[in-house]
């Protein structure tokens, strides 16, 4: 008896040119959130924060190029991958938080949606095909990917393009520490229903929203700068909150997938968890194994891209999948084999986190 999965049959994703390192900050002048001047010397400042982050450099597009250009990029390269025609796709979801936001301004725009620029960008004709953006903070490409998954099992559709694209350099206080944290990129993947003989694909997916008390662990608001305009609104986290929130929260998550898939950690061979952090990614797959009672962890079951390319929301996940993929990734013994059990996960804004077990 054949089987339906939901299988990610092609990947794609555009890593910026535009390499900023740590040392490319030392002439801004950072403020804490009082409006006062830091007395640390920058690089002490680096220091502390490369040993918590992991980051050395991060990726910005190119000042002409916005999220909608990069996001086509990377569709067009999963498009390819998969082999699929562009016209028999059904749906195009596009993760995303802030829109296309041209350089030299920091106003979001998203008329019309990402999704359809995208769309229009791949020269689609088939109306039938929808396109549409979703807003999910980090784990939107994740939960994309869940989403397509649903609409595949209800039979409404067959082939979807799931694509995270977001350009978080466009949204920095240069006056704010966290600024060093962000990048731009983009990821994508082709995800259809495919025949098989057994149960591979997508196997198990759990996702939750926390807003009583972490709705605004991240959000918009002012400059640092004491007297800066409350009008022009920055990127902003409380960061020890979104800390230990996610080290509370998302390894039950996994651990969730798991179960519905009806396995456990002993079987993953690789995470692919959303690159925030490297210290509390580390803290996270420790207390996932904990769950499990395992104190060792494998030394090789977490590729990390956030040191080169730090950490660009949506497209964090997408974008370390594909390069592990295609054997691209900067650390190249990471492999993936036919077969392989894997996790893909992701934290962010809202708050909300998901988790999906897949079967390579």
């Amino acid at each position: 008896m054949k089987i339906t999965n939901v299988v990610i049959t092609g990947t794609g994703s555009y890593v910026p040119d535009k390499i900023v390192t740590n040392e490319d900050f030392a002439k801004n002048e950072f403020y804490n959130t009082n409006g006062e001047v830091f007395e640390e010397t920058h690089e002490v400042i680096a220091e502390k924060f490369k040993a918590i982050t992991g980051i050395e450099e991060r990726r910005y597009i190119d000042e002409k190029m916005v999220a909608s250009d990069i996001g086509a990029i990377s569709a067009k390269l999963a498009i390819e991958d998969a082999g699929i025609d562009p016209e028999t796709i059904d749906q195009i979801i596009v993760a995303h938080n802030f829109g296309d936001i041209p350089k030299g301004t920091i106003q979001t725009d998203t008329l019309p949606s990402i999704a359809a620029r995208i769309k229009q960008s791949l020269m689609i004709q088939n109306p039938s095909c929808v396109a549409y953006d979703i807003i999910f903070g980090c784990p939107g490409w994740v939960q994309g990917i869940i989403q397509a998954n649903a609409y595949i099992r209800a039979g409404m559709a067959k082939k979807c393009l799931v694509i995270a694209t977001e350009t978080l350099s466009r949204v920095l206080d240069m006056h704010d520490r966290d600024s060093m944290i962000y990048a731009d990129g983009s990821g994508a993947c082709i995800v259809e229903a495919v025949e098989g003989d057994k149960r591979e694909g997508i196997v198990g997916m759990e996702m939750a929203s926390y807003t009583n008390d972490e709705a605004y662990y991240l959000h918009l608001g002012k400059s640092n700068i004491g007297d800066a305009d409350p009008n022009i609104r920055y990127i902003k986290m409380h960061g020890r909150k979104i800390y230990e929130f996610a080290l509370t929260n998302v390894p039950q998550a996994m651990k969730s997938s798991l179960d519905k898939a009806g396995s456990d950690i002993h079987k993953v061979k690789k995470i692919f968890i959303h690159q925030a952090n490297e210290k509390m990614d580390y803290e996270i797959i420790k207390r996932l194994y904990r769950l499990y009672k395992v104190r060792e962890i494998p030394k090789d079951i977490m590729p990390m891209s956030i040191h080169k390319l730090g950490n660009s929301s949506v497209a964090t996940v997408p974008t370390l999948f594909d390069l592990v993929r295609k054997g691209s990734l900067e650390q190249n013994h990471h492999k993936l084999n036919k077969g392989d059990l894997i996790v893909l996960a992701s934290v962010g804004a809202g708050m909300n986190i998901n988790s999906i077990a897949y079967r390579y």
